[in-house]
């Protein structure tokens, strides 16, 4: 193995620390980090002019795709909706809201109109899908264990889609701050349905998350220094309402009841905290990939939906066609790598290349000033490069320097083959920027990233979390977070620097692009922890999807039931009468006990079901919630597990690793 490069002299002293307002801050340490780039990529073969005479995707085809990725694809294909393999579309239909059905029907409508345009035959008709719900006719009794409740915000249909919710259309829950919580706080209030998330048992203390990272809190205030008044919990994700059905109203006047809880009417932005794990949260991991495809389905219509009630404008552009390397690292697409770590570590989640490289960065430079920002040599750079493609599994870490971990890691970041943040909805985290209200902002940044494939999702979540550790270093590092963000723009969004080519308006769009950027990135390491939270108005339709899906299996189930209840002596049918008034069988294979009857009460949790099964030196397991309205969710230690009885009563309970 050749000799590496000597690395270049002592760095130029550092220009003068960008501040943590993009409106004050300089853009050296941005046009550094693209100059840096250029550097890297001299002697390679480009594709500039190609990434800029891009065209816009035709319009049947922009809509084609939004079917697609909603999970309607058998409206294109033009199949019937019995054949239509699973998750079929009448089951998805079933599940929206009024003003998610609009979006769907808007998006059909104008996919018919541009096939006629194009004097093609139109595939489906809208009114096949979509029509006016008869109030007098498709309006039926509830079940009988459901109290009567007013008129369902669900889309309804007559032809295609029969099925009533008869949910409570809940109102806004109270907002609490710290200081106005009781020694014994009172429950949200939350509506009751047989499909409803967790309702909320206990409050929380906001200054307590179950994310144990959650120390940065604002960019110019360490948190222990902040008060109390100074944070809101996010309620927001509670709620059984969408988002598209909360900022109508922000819309029409530029602000509205969220907008003013937490900017205040001095417009003074407040950090989010995560409400209590016990009030049912659940994260995008703790669901099955099965849920997980149903939850993105459902997110990005949502998602659609909201930005288009804000007023917000997506322009979407055909995605370049990258080269895909098989072997070595860089340039390798993030499940390639997965799936040739998963060979060694059967767990692992974030690339094990990505991980060594965040480790290093981690023990020996977050107390470094310029981590991230200042460069290494170009050369070096290229031979740990070659080393690593070469030789990845026998690769020398102990010779890689903080300032050689931080330009592969960016390296690393830009050369995938499909941006970490995804081609396809690249513009539209440029589009967020549109929006006024941060909370909006944070909330249409969660549905985007729900919609991330789990490889790239982890792997931003490992990002992110470093990032953090970096900025609560500041101190040290001289990386205050708009540094940061201001760094790692241009390696997560593309780029285009044209000197003094362009005219002064192209320089001003450069300028822009690159502040909008940063802002991106800044309001992902701050919200970080809300990112991953699944809202309960999401896992909610997910279970409906779910339901109306398993609806003909599950009556075949019902009526086994009932046969088998004949068969069984008085004894038996008083066990299954006494299972359904509060008992859980949890089953543990993997333990010598292999079940346990449980009575639940209001008061026991995941965690105190898995003590009942612990042994010393037992690995750590969690509580699983399988089958019902759900594929398979893990529980949180803390979650309330009478809110999930009385969500699922149908499912199993499972403890495993």
């Amino acid at each position: 193995m050749s000799s590496p490069p000597s690395t270049s002299s002592a760095p130029a002293p550092l220009t003068q620390t960008v501040t943590s307002d993009p409106r004050h801050g300089t853009m050296e340490t941005y046009w550094r980090e693209v100059r840096s780039i250029e550097e890297e990529k001299e002697g390679e073969e480009e594709d500039d002019e190609e990434e800029e005479e891009r065209e816009s995707i035709d319009e049947v085809e922009l809509e084609e795709a939004w079917l697609m990725e909603a999970g309607l694809s058998s409206l294109v294909m033009g199949l019937s909706l019995e054949e239509a393999s699973p998750p079929a579309a009448e089951a998805l239909l079933s599940t929206l809201t009024r003003q998610q059905a609009a979006t769907v029907r808007k998006r059909l409508d104008n996919y018919n109109e541009t096939l006629k345009t194009r004097n093609s035959q139109p595939i489906r008709d809208v009114r096949d899908i979509f029509t006016e719900p008869d109030d007098s006719a498709d309006r039926t009794s509830p079940p009988s264990h459901c109290a009567e409740s007013p008129q369902s915000r669900y889309h309804t249909t007559t032809k295609t889609i029969r099925r009533n919710t008869h949910r409570v259309r809940p109102t806004l829950p109270t907002f609490l701050f710290e200081d106005q919580l009781t020694e014994h706080p009172s429950s949200l209030t939350n509506a009751h349905s047989p499909t409803n998330t967790q309702s909320p048992t206990k409050t929380q203390s906001l200054t307590k998350t179950h994310s144990p990272t959650n120390t940065l809190t604002h960019p110019t205030s360490p948190p222990h220094l902040q008060s109390v008044s100074q944070l809101r919990r996010a309620d927001w994700l509670l709620r059984e309402s969408p988002y598209s059905e909360g900022v109508a109203e922000h819309k029409q006047s530029g602000t509205c009841c969220d907008c003013l809880y937490f900017h205040g009417v001095d417009g003074d932005d407040l950090s989010f905290v995560p409400v209590s794990p016990s009030q049912g949260l659940t994260l995008a991991d703790d669901l099955s990939s099965y849920d997980l495809i149903r939850l993105g389905f459902i997110s990005h219509i949502e998602l659609s939906t909201f930005l288009l009630t804000l007023g917000v404008q997506i322009k979407r552009t055909r995605p370049l066609q990258h080269r895909t390397r098989d072997s070595g690292v860089f340039g390798v697409p993030l499940n390639s790598l997965l799936e040739k770590d998963r060979k060694k570590f059967p767990e692992v989640k974030v690339p094990v290349v990505f991980q060594k490289l965040l480790c290093v960065l981690e023990q020996s430079g977050l107390q470094t000033e310029g981590i991230l920002r200042v460069p290494g040599s170009a050369a070096r750079l290229k031979y740990l490069r070659r080393e690593l493609d070469r030789c990845c599994g026998g690769f020398d870490w102990s010779e890689v320097r903080q300032v050689d971990a931080a330009g592969l890691l960016k390296l690393f970041i830009r050369e995938l083959p499909t941006p970490l943040l995804t081609q396809t909805h690249l513009s539209t985290y440029h589009s967020v920027l549109g929006i006024s209200s941060v909370v909006h902002q944070v909330q249409a940044l969660q549905l985007l990233v729900l919609l991330l494939p789990e490889a790239n999702r982890e792997t931003l979540k490992a990002l992110l979390v470093f990032l953090r550790k970096v900025v609560s270093h500041q101190d040290q590092n001289k990386m205050s977070l708009w540094n940061v963000s201001m760094v790692m723009a241009p390696n997560l969004f593309s780029c285009h620097h044209h000197r003094n080519k362009f005219s002064i308006a192209k320089q001003q769009e450069e300028m822009e692009e690159a502040v909008g950027g940063a802002q991106l990135v800044q309001l992902m390491i701050l919200h970080q922890d809300l990112l991953w939270i699944v809202p309960s108005f999401l896992l909610s339709q997910v279970r409906q999807m779910n339901q109306a899906s398993n609806q003909k299996q599950l009556s075949l189930t019902k009526t086994k039931t009932r046969l088998l209840r004949k068969k069984n002596d008085k004894n038996d049918r008083n066990q299954i009468t006494e299972l359904c008034e509060g008992v859980i069988r949890v089953h543990a294979p993997l333990h010598t006990k292999v079940s346990m009857a449980i009575q639940l009460d209001g008061q026991i949790r995941a965690k105190d079901v898995t003590a009942r099964f612990e042994c010393d030196n037992s690995p750590a397991q969690c509580l699983y919630e399988v089958g019902g309205n759900i594929s398979e969710r893990r529980l949180h230690p803390d979650c309330v597990l009478m809110d999930v009885y009385r969500i699922n009563p149908q499912c199993d309970w499972l403890i495993k690793r």
